[in-house]
């Protein structure tokens, strides 16, 4: 037996759809050949957590891998937990390796790691396996891990991150959700046809594609090109198409070709002159889960629609930006970060409809807006509804399709829209498509992170460009983890929230009553902020 870590935990486990408990003696896990036990030092709750709570086995990241590793090596990992079974859910970690087993590569004991959480290489059937998910999380002690799952079979890449001692252990876990935020400025749109995809193009009379001059990828023409007049639409399957061309302007074909459109495909609308003439229902909720994108003109060059797609979602010299939900945890770390982000010109309005998490960010931001010299201002829009303002940049924190439609009505021209909120998938509204093509708007989303932006983050940090630890709003140990869980529900903090496990009895502490429970702690706030000498200061008094 290995005396370096015991036989029992304090862990929060999810054991059906909103039920959770706080087990104080769930099982440490000893870790087998290809297997390696960390102590988890920090974990952040995240609104994702709820969707979880909710659907419990039914949610599409809790469901069994249907490849890419095999069945035998499942049943291995104790800690792979799908379908029914109880989870440990908490995806945003900090950890360290405190055993490893003895075909155990790539990992080492004393390494202290950040996890990605998304196990891309192991789709589920309505995903992929996720730390947290069908794989137990970090609202525990200890969690066992597999290296034939955290190691990509593909790249090789690990998705345990070595991170430096110097940061604190807040800091590196909030990596996670600041990933997802960087992800949403970095990731590459695609500004042609697919390569090797399935191209329809829809017209009164057929149309030679080579006519249309669009933008083929060099040596990868679609896979298969089919033509169909708008009276075929209907019976064509559903989301069949990577790219559709639709040169009308009959709202009624719109909307069917709505539901044809593939996942990550761009529907390209090309109205010669005429217009819709009404607002069209569209799939706002695909804009984001499904990555689909809708472009157009006014003419009728097809091919220049697709000179409108950005190359990524970042924001340009001279912005006017929007944050709508300016004050919750995710708008918090938008406004840091698009005040972080060095882009000249750039001014920034946050809205909220709650004064507490305005003053939370106000707080936190107007003095990073005065050191950059970003205009900065945030407006109660309960109180005080926008009137004829208009922005290039809107960023949308709020899961409401009718925000998306009013972007549009907004928009200055070649706006960006970043629907960052995960509005349901199947959600369509009502959208100005008249105005959005004639605007040269452009609306995108995307949902989780990689790698790649995980790494950008945390070289972003440790050379202190940007300060995770800026969206912290209270602290717990596991007595707290579950009020902590409700309170983001609920929306009773603006801010984050951070669990350390290892802290048996604390409860969920916002900072600013700190002073009266850690007065010690209070004092090491940096500028009434959480930092390393506050985290240091709490695991010494508070254990």
């Amino acid at each position: 037996m290995n005396p370096s870590f015991p036989n029992k935990q304090h862990a929060v486990q999810l054991i059906g759809a909103g039920k959770l408990r706080l087990n104080p003696e769930k099982p440490v896990h000893r870790p087998g050949p290809h297997q390696l036990l960390a102590r988890i030092e920090c974990v952040g709750l995240c609104f994702s957590d709820l969707k979880l709570l909710k659907q419990f086995s039914q949610h599409p990241r809790k469901g069994g891998i249907i490849r890419g590793i095999a069945p035998e090596a499942l049943a291995e990992i104790s800690s792979y937990v799908p379908g029914e079974q109880p989870v440990v859910p908490g995806h945003e970690v900090t950890c360290r390796i405190v055993a490893v087993g003895s075909e155990v590569k790539h990992h080492r004991v004393g390494e202290r790691c950040l996890v990605q959480a998304d196990f891309r290489n192991l789709p589920t059937a309505g995903s992929n396996a996720a730390f947290g998910y069908n794989f137990e999380g970090g609202l525990q002690e200890y969690v066992l891990l597999d290296e034939r799952v955290i190691v990509d079979a593909v790249d090789g890449e690990r998705y345990l991150m070595p991170v430096s001692e110097e940061l604190g252990a807040s800091a590196v876990a909030l990596v996670e959700p600041w990933a997802c935020v960087e992800d949403s400025y970095v990731s590459q749109e695609r500004q042609g046809l697919a390569p090797g995809g399935r191209l329809l193009i829809v017209a009164d009379e057929p149309r030679d594609p080579a006519a249309l001059n669009l933008p083929f990828a060099p040596g990868a023409p679609p896979k298969s090109v089919r033509q169909e007049k708008p009276a075929g639409v209907a019976a064509l399957p559903d989301e069949g198409f990577d790219d559709i061309v639709y040169l009308g302007s009959d709202r009624t074909v719109i909307e069917r070709l709505n539901d044809k459109l593939a996942a990550r495909g761009i529907i390209n609308l090309v109205l010669g002159g005429k217009r819709i003439g009404a607002p069209v229902s569209v799939g706002v909720g695909r804009v984001h889960y499904g990555m689909t994108r809708w472009i157009g003109t006014t003419g009728s060059d097809a091919a220049s629609s697709y000179r409108n797609i950005p190359a990524t979602g970042e924001l340009r010299p001279g912005e006017r930006m929007i944050i709508i939900g300016a004050g919750g945890p995710m708008g918090q770390m938008h406004v840091i970060r698009s005040l972080s982000a060095g882009v000249e010109g750039l001014s920034v309005l946050g809205t909220d409809m709650d004064d507490a998490r305005i003053a939370s960010i106000a707080a936190k931001a107007e003095p990073l807006a005065r050191a950059k010299g970003v205009p900065l201002r945030f407006v109660n829009t309960q109180k005080n509804p926008l009137a004829g303002e208009q922005f290039s940049y809107f960023a949308l924190m709020a899961p409401l399709g009718a925000l998306v439609a009013q972007a549009v009505a907004d928009s200055l021209p070649g706006a960006i829209i970043n629907i960052f909120a995960g509005i349901p998938a199947p959600t369509r509204h009502a959208i100005d498509l008249d105005h959005y093509i004639a605007n040269r708007c452009f609306m995108f989303g995307t949902s989780g992170s990689v790698i790649r932006d995980m790494k950008i983050v945390l070289e972003k940090v440790t050379r202190g460009q940007l300060d995770t630890d800026s969206s912290v709003d209270a602290v717990s140990g596991m007595a707290g983890a579950i009020d902590g869980i409700a309170a983001v529900e609920n929306r009773t903090l603006a801010g984050k929230i951070v669990v350390y496990p290892m802290l048996h009895g604390l409860g969920l502490t916002p900072l600013q009553e700190l002073g009266a429970k850690y007065p010690a702690v209070a004092a090491k706030l940096a500028n009434g902020q959480w930092c390393k000498a506050a985290e240091q200061e709490l695991l010494h008094v508070a254990q």
